[in-house]
């Protein structure tokens, strides 16, 4: 069930109604609040379950995993107890996450290192929507347990609330559950002005997925399907749009989760901060996927280290955190390539201690860095789309061609509108601003619908 599909735009409303109508029928504050997340719990798991209800044993197998240990932690008198409930669940959820999403990736790398068949060993497994945020949301709670910044719930509808609420489910935000978690053990009132909020914030990231999102993804699509008969400069524009394409769909993904969070009396973290605005790359990353790149920097970085241990170790840290990090988004090596070369965009800075200086809330923008960092964000993107690494090297060599002689567009009218629209966001990104005006509102509403009826999935859906 899509974001931007006929089921969720008729499931929504129901849940909505639904979830605020048990305030009305129950006897209690405590009452209200369990049933709201057992239903919270059921028409996630339907939410789920309409991708592939196969899956749905393991999202309870984590769940069930991550509130037991949560609870040993908490009651274990000595150390060594409190560590081994840890490995164990973090064992069990790694465990599911590789054997799910790596297995086949490392057994077919290794027969293609010691040219061998290994046809028979594949468990050619279809990867679960989803499961690399539920997971590290899953071990982000048993970590933080054991570290003592939050205690062990009890309420077990909470917790699978917590783990499963559909609007973050399969793609974020990656919630931690210092933030999340008492919101499912507090009671929710409607806010009106909240529902607005969540309803604008849906609409502008509608807008972002179907209108910019989806038609650049059509052309750079129609580029990396024949890119070697393509001049340098449809290149250029696709390795563009494609940036635009990423950053639209993911973050217009987490505007409609954090808006139907709004709708259910639930506040979601912010995942983007105006990235393509960052001066720098260490800017950049911090405006990024705030969720995941915080993860990695509290739960791999820091215990790595950190930048306590000198340059040389900072930059080790550094490296394998990428690596993790790309590798995280997808079984294939382009992604951990990806993730080392924007570990080595780190390196100078580094050396230099400059990563510590820069600030992501800079006001004062020096536009030669922001648009340096962009040239170099977007080389990356390039490693990040291609299907392998001979591939990315080909797009990249007939890139350096230096053909600006034609550009390929196939429908200029489209194209114009594609910028356009590519202008409004990087404005309103620019200004921080959501519009308060319902004028706009519909605007944006005769775009969407201008553009509707592609069947483009999000990006982030692989993940």
């Amino acid at each position: 069930m899509l974001f931007n599909s006929l089921e969720y735009i008729v499931f929504l409303p129901i849940v909505f109604l639904l979830y605020w109508f048990i305030k009305h029928v129950t006897k209690n504050d405590s009452q209200q609040i369990k049933l709201q997340n057992w239903f919270i719990i059921i028409v996630s798991y339907f939410f789920y379950a309409c991708w592939d209800a196969r899956f749905l044993v393991l999202i309870l197998v984590t769940t069930c995993c991550s509130y037991y240990s949560g609870l040993l932690i908490n009651s274990a008198t000595k150390e060594c107890y409190k560590k081994l409930y840890l490995i164990c669940n973090v064992v069990v959820n790694l465990l599911i996450l590789g054997v799910c999403k790596y297995y086949d990736f490392f057994v077919q790398s290794f027969a293609e290192l010691f040219d061998i068949n290994t046809e028979s060993l594949l468990l050619n497994i279809v990867l679960p929507v989803g499961i690399s945020f539920y997971t590290f949301q899953a071990l982000s709670y048993s970590i933080d347990v054991y570290r003592k910044r939050i205690c062990a719930t009890r309420e077990f509808a909470a917790f699978g609330a917590y783990i499963s609420f559909f609007p973050q489910l399969v793609a974020g935000p990656i919630e931690r559950a210092e933030n999340l978690l008492p919101q499912f053990l507090d009671k929710r009132d409607f806010d009106y002005k909240q529902a607005v909020y969540g309803m604008r914030l849906m609409l502008w990231g509608f807008f972002k997925k179907i209108v910019i999102a989806d038609n650049c993804g059509i052309y750079v699509d129609s580029v990396w399907n024949d890119y070697t008969s393509q001049s340098s400069a449809t290149l250029l524009l696709a390795a563009v749009l494609f940036s635009m394409q990423i950053y639209a769909d993911f973050s217009g993904y987490s505007d409609i989760a954090i808006g139907t969070a709004r709708l259910f009396g639930i506040r979601l973290s912010d995942n983007f901060n105006s990235p393509y605005f960052a001066q720098n790359i260490a800017d950049f990353w911090r405006r990024w996927h705030i969720s995941l790149t915080s993860w990695f920097r509290d739960y791999v970085y820091i215990p790595l280290g950190g930048n306590r241990k000198g340059k040389w170790q900072t930059i080790i840290n550094t490296l394998i955190v990428f690596s993790l990090c790309g590798l995280w988004h997808g079984a294939n090596w382009t992604f951990v390539v990806w993730g080392i070369y924007n570990a080595l965009l780190f390196v100078p800075m580094i050396w230099l201690k400059s990563h510590k200086k820069a600030n992501a809330s800079t006001e004062r923008r020096e536009w030669y860095k922001v648009i340096a960092t962009f040239v170099l964000v977007a080389l990356g993107w390039i490693i990040f789309r291609a299907p392998s690494m001979a591939e990315c090297v080909g797009y990249i060599q007939a890139l350096g061609r230096c053909d600006f002689s034609s550009i390929w567009i196939e429908n200029i009218f489209q194209m114009i509108c594609l910028v356009m629209a590519i202008v409004v966001l990087l404005v309103f990104e620019w200004k921080k601003y959501l519009p308060n005006r319902w004028w706009v509102y519909y605007v944006l509403l005769f775009f969407i619908w201008w553009f509707a009826g592609q069947d483009v999935d999000f990006i982030y859906f692989q993940f």
